[in-house]
């Protein structure tokens, strides 16, 4: 079967995307790409979100930060900005979504907006509350861990002195 001649292909556009979620969060690839069509489905409807067509190309992530390339057609960024604005958790793990930048090409996204691999975090202990506690440090975020059921608390350097 022969390709489509270049003025008939598809365009796309290419949305960097910071991902942020507390440590503890345990979501893959799969799982982000299931509620990036959620949401398109959800706020822009079945007709809406099969224009914007939003696959995540790339994912990673390493403990509360990670990045993804997320790939829609051209002249429908703005919907497709406005679906992962919507995006809140995955798989019940709470998740702060922000776009980086939009470019036309996969490499070009990753060299403006992406850069490398996310920043390894820290263990660090703290003292919070007037007592001595554990820290996952993502310069300049802390997240302590709470004693009393395990969840996180997110704090600064400024809350420290």
């Amino acid at each position: 079967m022969k390709h489509l001649p270049k003025h008939l292909r598809p365009r796309w556009r290419y949305l960097a995307v910071e991902i942020e979620s507390w440590p503890d969060a345990a979501f893959d690839r799969r799982a982000f790409q299931r509620e990036v069509w959620y949401a398109a489905q959800n706020l822009l409807g079945d007709t809406g979100s099969a224009e914007t067509d939003m696959t995540v190309l790339r994912f990673e992530r390493r403990g509360g930060a990670g990045h993804a390339i997320v790939r829609t057609r051209r002249g429908e960024t703005d919907a497709a900005r406005a679906a992962l604005a919507c995006l809140d958790s995955v798989d019940g793990d709470a998740v702060r979504v922000r776009i980086r930048g939009i470019s036309g090409t996969v490499r070009a996204c990753e060299e403006k907006y992406i850069g490398g691999p996310p920043e390894a975090p820290q263990q660090r202990h703290v003292v919070f509350e007037n007592a001595d506690r554990s820290a996952t440090v993502r310069d300049p975020r802390y997240d302590v861990e709470t004693a009393s059921d395990g969840a996180f608390v997110g704090a600064t350097a400024l809350d420290f002195r």
